[in-house]
C-alpha cells in the first residue's frame, strides 16, 4: 500500500469509531509512524510504505480507537503557535487556554507589568508563550507535581527560555518569592462526579482534571493565597469550566469586595475566562 491509500484507510477507521476530526487525526498518526513532517508526507502520496511502518501504523491506531489522545500518543501538542512535549503527567494543552494568554499579553501592552506567575503550570504552555512573547518580564511557573514540571523543564529548554522562566515545586502560590503583577491560572475544574471513567479525560491526569465537589477547589485555594501573593493593581487571570462564572465571580467579590470583575466567552460562547484586578486600597 501507498501512503495515500494507507492514509484513507486510516481516516475511515477513526470516522468509523467516532473520532473527531478523523482526516487531521489519521495524518498526525501517519506521519508520526513514518517520522515525517507534512510537506513530506503530501509531496510523495504514492510512496509505498514498508511493512514494518505499517505495522507502527496499526499500533498507533488501535490506541487512538481505544481513546488515547494522539498528543500522548506522539508526545506533542502544539499550542499558541508552538510544539510542546507531553506525556500523561500533563493536561494536554487546550486552545481555549490561549484566551488566558492573549489576555495577559494585552495587560502587558497598558500595563506596567514586571513578574507573571502561571500556576499549576503543566507541561508550561502558558509560562513558555508568555516568556517568549514578553521577554523583559519575569515569569515563575509553579506546580505541585514534579513530574509534571520535569516535561516543564524539557520545554523550557526547547523553546530557549531557561533562563527566563523560574519553575518552583509546591502547592498553588505558596513557592512565589515575592508579589506578582498577574497571577494566571488553569487549575482543574472538572467536578468530581464528571470525572470520566473512560475517553480521553481518563487518560489524563486526575490532579490536572478534578476540581472537587464543585469544581472550584483549586480556584478557591489560590483566591484565599492571593492577598500577599499579589501587588497593588494586580491581575488575576483564571479558566473555568461551563456554567461556573457565576460562582466564580462571587468568590472573587467575596474575598477581594473592590475589585474589578470581567468575564469572557470563548468562541463557543461558553463563559471562559475571568478576570479581577485589585485596586490600591489593597495595597
Amino acid at each position: 500500500m501507498n501512503r495515500r491509500q494507507v492514509l484513507a484507510y486510516t481516516r475511515r477507521a477513526l470516522a468509523d469509531n467516532r473520532i473527531d476530526d478523523a482526516s487531521l487525526e489519521a495524518e498526525i498518526l501517519l506521519r508520526h509512524a513514518l517520522e515525517i513532517n507534512r510537506v513530506q508526507l503530501y509531496s510523495d502520496l504514492e510512496c509505498d510504505i514498508i511493512p514494518s511502518d505499517e505495522e507502527a501504523l496499526k499500533e498507533l491506531l488501535e490506541r487512538r480507537i481505544q481513546g488515547e489522545p494522539s498528543a500522548y500518543i506522539t508526545g506533542h501538542r502544539e499550542f499558541y503557535g508552538l510544539d510542546f512535549r507531553v506525556d500523561r503527567n500533563v493536561l494536554i494543552p487546550r486552545p481555549e487556554t490561549e484566551m488566558l494568554v492573549e489576555k495577559a499579553i494585552s495587560l502587558a501592552s497598558s500595563h506596567p507589568i514586571s513578574s507573571i506567575a502561571d500556576i499549576g503550570t503543566g507541561c508550561g504552555a502558558i509560562a513558555i508563550s508568555l516568556a517568549l512573547n514578553l521577554p523583559t518580564v519575569t515569569i515563575y511557573a509553579t506546580d505541585v507535581s514534579a513530574s509534571a514540571l520535569g516535561i516543564a523543564r524539557a520545554n523550557c529548554k526547547k523553546h530557549g527560555v531557561t533562563d527566563r522562566i523560574v519553575l518552583l515545586e509546591g502547592d498553588m502560590l505558596e513557592p512565589l518569592p515575592e508579589p506578582v503583577d498577574i497571577i494566571i491560572a488553569n487549575l482543574p475544574y472538572v467536578r468530581e462526579s464528571d470525572m470520566p471513567p473512560g475517553g480521553r479525560l481518563s487518560f489524563e491526569p486526575a490532579l490536572a482534571l478534578n476540581g472537587g465537589e464543585d469544581g472550584l477547589d483549586g480556584i478557591r485555594s489560590l483566591c484565599h493565597q492571593a492577598g500577599n501573593k499579589l501587588r497593588g493593581n494586580g491581575f488575576i487571570l483564571l479558566e473555568m469550566g461551563q456554567g461556573q462564572a457565576e460562582a466564580v465571580t462571587a468568590l472573587f467579590q467575596e474575598i477581594f469586595p473592590s475589585s474589578r470583575i470581567e468575564v469572557e466567552n470563548d468562541l463557543a460562547g461558553i463563559e471562559r475566562i475571568a478576570s479581577l484586578r485589585l485596586t490600591l486600597s489593597r495595597v
